[in-house]
């Protein structure tokens, strides 16, 4: 779990991993702007639609018969699900939703923390946000937290660490305090901070020496595709570009197309199937397709962000640099249960240009590079030329 995100984790992540940041399917993102098949829209008749709605019904079932027995739908819903033997499939509470959508439209509740489980099991702290209850308090990176709420945190799981930090167990909202416990070097001490709602800066730019500007992508959150076409418009025209992937858990597919867009000139970015039925999702024309590009990726590279990658490889736009990407390429449909909770479960998987499937595969790199990945990404973009 090292080099995760304290502040974007989703609640009770331990359910499942079916959302890692954000919902990381094609299938949602396009519901979310009509653009794709819900519930309710009719579809071309096969087995993989009668297969995906006879799941929709007997979860939604198992929660109704729950509900009338004075027992807990959500409960009956994860059952189930995990009787389905859907991987990606979960069950979210109505408030846990709601959450998620919040993440998407780049916002969440915490403390401002980004920070790491080190090999001794400690939890590092790598990154404060600036602006956030942390930063005012002045935890830097490099602090080590210790405990939350008088809970020793050493050898926790990151996932557990956030779940103390953003009180899922009382679903503590903005303004709640947290107390931690923290070191630097020789010293200790203890602090309450209070939750604040905090807006996520997902796509970041900088300039490297050589000649470079490294573009970080840390989710696909609403407004990152404008963002990283922002960036491309104003890093330097001599410029090579290195489009940071790694640790990039998924997000809105539509932003992913977005931020493709950038730099290719219109055509297919991935093909995707829905209950039967084919899709293809298209760049924008117009992008930047001579810049130099290496695209960095690693084994938390997922979903919407293995969308990217696999399109840029595939069209010959980038070189792909680092280690096999996590293998995140199914479609889940969202359904409402009878108490407000939300069952997922996945109805297809996406393809990238070529026709390869990312579900349970990943992309491979052209170039493998676990250590040292960025400055190989920096030799690798120093050898092209403009296309």
């Amino acid at each position: 779990m090292s080099g995760r995100d304290l502040f974007c984790q989703p609640r009770r992540i331990r359910r499942g991993a079916a959302l890692t940041l954000v919902f990381a399917s094609v299938l949602v993102a396009g519901a979310a702007t009509g653009s794709l098949p819900g519930p309710d829209r009719k579809s071309a008749p096969g087995a993989a639609r009668s297969t995906t709605a006879a799941r929709h019904e007997q979860v939604a079932e198992a929660a109704a018969e729950a509900m009338a027995d004075g027992k807990s739908p959500m409960e009956a819903a994860e059952r189930a699900v995990s009787r389905s033997g859907d991987r990606w499939g979960a069950v979210y509470s109505e408030g846990e939703y709601e959450e998620f959508e919040e993440a998407l439209d780049g916002r969440y509740t915490g403390v401002g923390l980004w920070a790491r489980r080190e090999r001794d099991g400690r939890i590092e702290v790598t990154k404060v946000h600036a602006g956030s209850p942390a930063a005012t308090a002045g935890i830097r990176a490099g602090d080590r937290l210790r405990s939350v709420d008088g809970r020793k945190v050493d050898g926790w799981p990151v996932t557990e660490v956030v779940s103390l930090l953003r009180g899922d167990a009382t679903d503590a909202p903005a303004g709640t305090a947290v107390k931690l416990g923290l070191e630097r070097g020789t010293r200790a001490w203890s602090l309450t901070l209070h939750r604040a709602e905090l807006s996520t800066d997902s796509v970041t730019a900088r300039r490297i020496v050589g000649g470079v500007t490294v573009i970080r992508i840390d989710s696909f959150t609403k407004g990152s595709g404008d963002a990283v076409a922002t960036a491309v418009r104003q890093a330097p025209a001599a410029d090579g570009i290195i489009l940071d992937l790694r640790g990039n858990s998924g997000g809105l597919v539509t932003e992913a197309v977005s931020a493709a867009s950038a730099f290719l000139d219109g055509g297919l970015v991935a093909t995707y199937d829905v209950e039967g039925e084919q899709q293809a999702l298209h760049a924008e024309p117009g992008g930047d397709t001579t810049r130099p590009l290496v695209a960095l990726v690693d084994g938390g590279t997922m979903s919407a962000a293995e969308l990217v990658t696999g399109a840029l490889q595939d069209r010959g736009r980038a070189v792909v640099v680092g280690s096999r990407t996590f293998g995140k390429g199914s479609v889940q449909m969202p359904s409402r249960l009878p108490d407000g909770s939300v069952a997922e479960l996945t109805v297809g998987h996406y393809r990238t240009p070529s026709g390869r499937g990312v579900d349970g595969h990943g992309i491979t790199p052209d170039l493998e590079a676990d250590q040292q990945a960025l400055e190989r990404a920096e030799t690798v973009l120093t050898g092209l030329g403009p296309e």
